[in-house]
C-alpha cells in the first residue's frame, strides 16, 4: 500500500468520525426547539452536546486540513468551485456556534426561544449542504483538463445532490434523537423516544429512494460502494429493530455505523478518484495526479502516526466522563 491510499483511507476515518460525531450534535440542534417544551428541558438538550459539540467540528477542520495536506490540488478544486455553497455552511456553523453561546446569556423567554431556531437553522443549514456536497462527489463535476471546475454554484444545486442533502438531515436527525435517548430523562426522554421511531421510518424512507438514485445516477455502488451499502441497509434496519425493543444503546450504535458504512460507501466508490470530472472520466482528480509529493507525504504520515492515537484517547475520555444523563443537577446553574 502507498502513501497515496494511506493518506485517502486516512482521510476517509477523518470523515468517518466527522459525520458520526457531527451527525448526531447537527441532529440535536435540528430537534431542540420541537423536543424541549420548556427552557429547562432545551438546557437539558443542550446540556447534552455541550460539552462536546465544538471538539466534534474539530473533525472537519482536521479533514480540510490533511486533504489540503495530502492532495492540494483537490482542495484547491473543491473549495473554489463549491465556494458559495461552503461560504454557506460557514456561516451557518458561526450563527449555530454563536446560538449556543448566547442563548443563556438573558432571561427573557424571547431572546432564548431566537437563539434556539437560530440554533436550529444553522444545524439543518449545515446538514444540508454536507450532504450537496457529497452528492457531487458521488455524482462528479464539470472539471477540465487542467483541473479546473466550471459552472459556478447552481450546477451543484441539481436534484440527485438536494435529495443527497435531504437524506443527509433525515439520518442526522435519527441519529441525534438516538443520542438524546440515552442522555435525558423524565418526560422530555419520553418524547425524544416516541420522535426518534419518527425520525427513522422517515429517514428510511428518504435513505431507499437515495440508494436507488445512487444506483442509477453514480457508478459508485458498482465501482466498490456495494458492500459498505448493504452494511449500512442492515444497521439502519437494525435502529428501527432495536428502538422498538427499547434498547437504545444499540439502536445509537445502529445509527452510527449507518452513518460509518454510508460514508465507506462513498470513499469506496471513488477510490482511487477524489473528485470525478462529467465532462471525461481521464480528466477526474486522483489520488496520484493530485497528491503531494512524496516526501511531503511520509513527513506526514510520521506526525499523523504521533497525533492521531493521541487526539483519539482524548476524545474517548471526553466522553467516557460526560456519559451519564443529563439532571437537573446538571443544569442547576
Amino acid at each position: 500500500m502507498d502513501l497515496n491510499t494511506v493518506w485517502f483511507l486516512l482521510i476517509t476515518i477523518l470523515f468517518i468520525g466527522f459525520f458520526f460525531l457531527e451527525g448526531f450534535d447537527y441532529g440535536v440542534g435540528m430537534l431542540l426547539p420541537w423536543l424541549g417544551k420548556t427552557d429547562e428541558e432545551r438546557r437539558a438538550i443542550l446540556q447534552s452536546i455541550g460539552p462536546v459539540w465544538d471538539s466534534n467540528e474539530v473533525w472537519m477542520i482536521t479533514a480540510g486540513g490533511a486533504l489540503f495536506a495530502a492532495f492540494p490540488q483537490v482542495y484547491a478544486t473543491l473549495f473554489s468551485g463549491a465556494y458559495l455553497a461552503l461560504v454557506l455552511m460557514l456561516m451557518a456553523l458561526i450563527v449555530r456556534g454563536v446560538a449556543f453561546e448566547f442563548r443563556n446569556k438573558r432571561p427573557e423567554r424571547s431572546w432564548r426561544e431566537t437563539w434556539d431556531w437560530l440554533a436550529f437553522a444553522g444545524s439543518l443549514t449545515a446538514a444540508f449542504l454536507w450532504g450537496v456536497v457529497v452528492g457531487n462527489l458521488m455524482r462528479g463535476m464539470a472539471i477540465d483538463q487542467d483541473m479546473y471546475y466550471w459552472g459556478g454554484l447552481l450546477p451543484l444545486l441539481n436534484p440527485f445532490a438536494l435529495w443527497a442533502g435531504l437524506t443527509f438531515v433525515a439520518l442526522f436527525v435519527m441519529h441525534g434523537a438516538n443520542y438524546l435517548a440515552l442522555r435525558t430523562t423524565g418526560a422530555l426522554l419520553e418524547r425524544v423516544k416516541a420522535a426518534a421511531f419518527k425520525a427513522w421510518f422517515v429517514a428510511l424512507g428518504i435513505t431507499v429512494v437515495f440508494v436507488l438514485w445512487a444506483y442509477v445516477a453514480t457508478d459508485i455502488l458498482t465501482h466498490g460502494g456495494l458492500v459498505p451499502a448493504i452494511l449500512a441497509a442492515l444497521a439502519l434496519l437494525a435502529v428501527g429493530y432495536f428502538q422498538r425493543q427499547d434498547a437504545w444503546g444499540k439502536a445509537f450504535v445502529s445509527s452510527a455505523l449507518t452513518i460509518v458504512f454510508a460514508t465507506v460507501m462513498v470513499f469506496a466508490g471513488l477510490y482511487p478518484r477524489i473528485l470525478i470530472s462529467t465532462i471525461k472520466p481521464e480528466y477526474s482528480l486522483t489520488i496520484y495526479n493530485a497528491a503531494s509529493s512524496p516526501y511531503t507525504l511520509k513527513v506526514m504520515t510520521i506526525v499523523a502516526l504521533i497525533f492521531v492515537p493521541i487526539v483519539l484517547i482524548y476524545v474517548g475520555w471526553t466522553y467516557w466522563v460526560f456519559r451519564g444523563r443529563v439532571t437537573g443537577k446538571d443544569i442547576a446553574y
